[in-house]
């Protein structure tokens, strides 16, 4: 869908970037588009007058960090080095890219003539690949390894440049150990990874070169603006210079323009030595390859000067909206304060809320119903909202429908004077993540509502909103529960690190979308403080909503500042916008989306949702399918697993057993796990008996490799153990998951995927022949849920629970993993990237599993306690 942007304030998220100098139309380069003349980079000629440097290459396949990986490297070393004076040292990701001579960096040529004129110091570049693991098993393909060393938010690959690589590639070359003479540098993922060395590492590395680089949702890089605005008064020391495209990427992972300009402002704001060069292009090395010359003497320039901090505050005079005057023939309506509220949700608190009645409500007719955080201030009829009277004069011109109003102030702890006459709650109500103000609402305020007037129950009917704060509340509790609230008013959201609220944008776009609808509204001047940009956070979330084609609207302007004055003068118009008929259609552009992007969008199909397979069961389990599309399941209460036919959807029994694991291997024999008894078994699926393949083993789940060995998870033993099902033979595979759980081979064979119940990761592994594994690494990071007893302090983000509850798990022909969870079914692609999340069917049942299944295999089933559903998708089964 494309936001509705209507009014001269009222914009495009293009159209705000570019009054912002951020965008302007123009084309997306989707690759590192290759010059097609050498006027691209006029220091990337040879020149005749500079001595030129020489260039090794080499292989490094030794890693223990990354085990199992190989990659290529070159080494440049400067005519001008000399072994008595350590050189300066640059290393760069996706290295080949930077030092190929008839590439766009050309960097050998580039150093060759910087360093000749003295405009740099004597520099050693590093240049180096991303690992690939590559297969063992016939057939099997390569596997890259570049996402999980690039973009994980950890030390580990500072770790591997430190201790593993650094020290061969560099054999024999004296660098500089001062970290002001070391920098690193990368391109897209590489960008990040270059910032992230720096970050964890500020004694090794000093200075970071960063092309479209990306602080997106590839792997959580999205945090980093919330996290350097907290080394506020002690920044690390770090030196950093940004080159973005005005046209570069918005997709599943997020807008590497607005991440960068975010990026940007927290650098300034903490104090750091940084620079954004906005270029034209998109995601292309084209233009950073132009501004090559100028980034490197900027970044060895220890007088060079850092952007300045802009304030864009102004203080327009306001003047309220015709429709929030009163008009003496209009009715008014009736605004009730109500007995202070204590709640028991929110314990030891008081708050003061008043109830809004129409002066055309209907006690034989559902009403509308809308609620307000802040209660006092947004329903004060002399103060800049205005609302009961905004209410009044649209209820009687028929622009929303007669409406109950709930203005609620936060809460106030009954232990603590009031200062300035705050409330001391205010912030962890508003600001925290989770499902606790929901609750307050939906099990406190509105049943007392409820009791005093008729209020319709059907969502469409129902909205809240906020400002601020209250704006990323009124977010929350529709984002939490889409089945009471389907419209969101949010003015100047602090969608910011106040208490993770930061998250938003980077959780929306890899969540299937929910049905409710979102108007915005915020300002250039709005607050830039330790805790978030306001101006860019809320630009990043309208960006994700609009990616995702919700029903949103982003209002817009110039100056202003973190108050009431625009989004009050705007206000009736959004309620106009808010509670209009009109039906949305949604529409998204996946343009974007490169070719190893898997965005949900492609994924699902909008006329598909869940539906019943079968209920009543005792539990469901062990989701399995043949070739023919074939339902297999097991109702381990019962016990029995049965068939369901997928071109008839008939069912019968094939054996009355409990098992929490089935699957065919490669000549047709159905396996089973029997962790009770302490057995795998082979099932006869024409009389029901069983032989027993494997005993004193506590199967949970089993894959079956193409040589047909028997790979199972043994939860409680925290291991991978082999099983030779011709001699029953077992050997330990794998020791040290905390608890393994779903296991899944790639389409090829060729890596195996399993799954921590207790534990954020899922591990992938290198599979060889006879079922032998190695390569084993963390590359699947799970979103976890939030726990709601938490105690959300302040500026951190949200509490999490320690275990993902991963589970049972399928593959696609895609090469895409689907893996269930306490949060629904997570989906991966080959490289372990997020895709996003499908909700659980039912989320007060155990989702235990999932598998591809029926005609064409074209649906995905999934195990929800007491019933199985299925969903068809644009998918197909793996082949092998």
């Amino acid at each position: 869908m494309r936001t509705r942007f209507t009014s001269l304030r009222c914009i495009t998220i293009h159209r705000i970037a570019i009054l912002l100098c951020i965008f302007s139309c123009g084309s997306i380069h989707k690759t590192f588009a290759q010059p097609s003349t050498d006027d691209v980079n006029p220091h990337a000629k040879t020149q005749s007058d500079p001595p030129r440097g020489t260039v090794t290459s080499g292989t490094f396949n030794r890693s223990d960090i990354y085990p199992g990986t190989t990659r290529d490297y070159r080494v440049y070393v400067p005519a001008q080095y000399n072994s008595q004076t350590p050189a300066n040292l640059m290393v760069f990701m996706d290295g080949l890219n930077y030092a190929r001579e008839k590439g766009n960096f050309r960097v050998p040529h580039v150093l060759d003539d910087l360093i000749h004129r003295g405009e740099i110091p004597v520099t050693v570049a590093v240049f180096v690949n991303p690992g690939t693991i590559p297969p063992v098993q016939p057939g099997a393909k390569p596997r890259s390894n570049r996402s999980f060393e690039y973009d994980s938010m950890s030390d580990r690959y500072v770790r591997f440049l430190v201790d593993e690589f650094l020290p061969t590639a560099l054999k024999g070359i004296e660098v500089s150990t001062d970290p002001a003479d070391r920098a690193v540098c990368g391109i897209s993922s590489g960008g990040i990874c270059a910032w992230t060395a720096a970050w964890e590492r500020p004694d090794q590395f000093g200075k970071v070169l960063s092309h479209i680089g990306s602080f997106t949702n590839i792997r959580g890089g999205w945090a980093y603006p919330g996290l350097i605005r907290k080394t506020q008064g002690d920044p690390k020391p770090i030196k950093v210079y940004l080159q973005e495209g005005k046209d570069d990427l918005n997709n599943v992972h997020g807008s590497w323009p607005l991440a960068n300009h975010d990026m940007s402002a927290a650098l300034r704001f903490a104090g750091y030595q940084s620079k954004l060069v906005i270029t034209e292009g998109g995601h292309t090395s084209k233009y950073g390859g132009v501004e090559l010359p100028n980034a490197l003497r900027w970044l060895w320039d220890e007088n060079a000067k850092s952007d300045e901090v802009v304030n864009r505050e102004t203080n327009p005079q306001w003047q309220p909206h015709q429709d929030a005057v009163v008009h003496d023939d209009i009715p008014q309506g009736n605004l009730f304060k109500m007995p202070a509220w204590e709640s028991t949700i929110f314990p030891n608190t008081t708050r003061d809320w008043w109830i809004y009645v129409p002066e055309q409500y209907d006690e034989s007719k559902p009403a509308a119903l809308m609620v307000f955080q802040d209660g006092k201030r947004l329903s004060n009829r002399e103060g800049r909202w205005r609302i009961p009277t905004v209410f009044d004069n649209l209820i009687a011109k028929g622009d929303m429908p007669p409406t109950i109003g709930v203005f609620i102030d936060p809460g106030h702890h009954l232990s603590k004077p009031r200062f300035k006459n705050k409330s001391s709650n205010r912030g962890f109500e508003y600001d925290s993540l989770g499902d606790r103000y929901a609750r307050f609402l939906t099990e406190e305020i509105l049943p007392e509502v409820e009791s005093r007037y008729n209020i319709t129950k059907d969502p469409k009917g129902r909205a809240i909103g906020g400002s601020s704060s209250g704006a990323i509340c009124a977010f929350t509790v529709a984002w939490q529960r889409p089945d009471l609230f389907s419209k969101v008013y949010s003015s100047v959201g602090s969608f910011t690190n106040l208490r993770g609220g930061n998250a938003y944008p980077a959780i929306v776009r890899k969540t299937e979308p929910k049905p409710i609808r979102v108007y915005m509204a915020d300002t250039s001047g709005d607050i830039d403080n330790r805790f978030g940009s306001w101006p860019w956070a809320n630009q990043r979330m309208a960006a994700s909503l609009q990616y995702m084609g919700y029903d949103a609207r982003f209002d817009w302007a110039e100056g202003y500042a973190h108050n009431a004055d625009y989004g009050s003068s705007r206000f009736p118009d959004a309620m106009k916008w808010l509670w209009r008929d009109a039906e949305h259609t949604p529409s998204t552009d996946t343009s974007d989306d490169l070719r190893g992007d898997v965005t949900l969008l492609n994924l699902l199909i909008p006329s598909e949702t869940w539906e019943v397979v079968v209920d009543g069961i005792g539990f469901a389990d062990a989701p399995c399918a043949d070739d023919d599309g074939n339902f297999y399941f097991s109702d381990m209460r019962e016990p029995a697993i049965y068939r369901i036919n997928a071109s008839d959807g008939t069912q019968d029994k094939i054996a009355a057993e409990a098992v929490s694991g089935l699957e065919f291997g490669p000549n047709g024999t159905l396996y089973g796990c029997q962790g009770r008894k302490k057995r795998v078994i082979a099932i006869n699926l024409g009389n029901g008996n069983v032989d027993v393949v494997a005993e004193n083993v506590t199967p949970n789940d089993l894959a079956v490799t193409d040589d047909g060995y028997i790979l199972i998870t043994e939860t409680k033993a925290k291991q991978v153990t082999r099983i030779n099902p011709k001699t029953g033979e077992r050997t330990v595979m794998d020791t040290g998951i905390t608890r393994p759980n779903g296991i899944v081979l790639s389409p090829d064979g060729g890596t195996l995927v399993v799954s921590d119940h207790g534990g954020q990761h899922a591990w992938m592994m290198r599979v060889g022949a006879e079922g032998t594994l190695d390569s084993k690494m963390p590359t699947i990071t799970l979103r976890l849920p939030i726990d709601p007893k938490g105690d959300f302090p302040f500026n951190e983000p949200p509490p999490y629970v320690d275990a993902s509850r991963g589970d049972g798990s399928a593959v696609d022909s895609a090469g895409r993993y689907y893996i269930t969870s306490a949060v629904g079914v997570q989906i991966f692609d080959a490289t372990g990237r997020m895709c996003g999340v499908l909700p659980a069917p039912n989320p007060n049942k155990p989702l235990t599993s999932c598998v591809l299944a029926g005609p064409d295999h074209e649906h995905l089933y999934v195990t929800n306690g007491d019933a199985i559903y299925r969903r068809k998708l644009t998918i197909r089964r793996p082949t092998r």
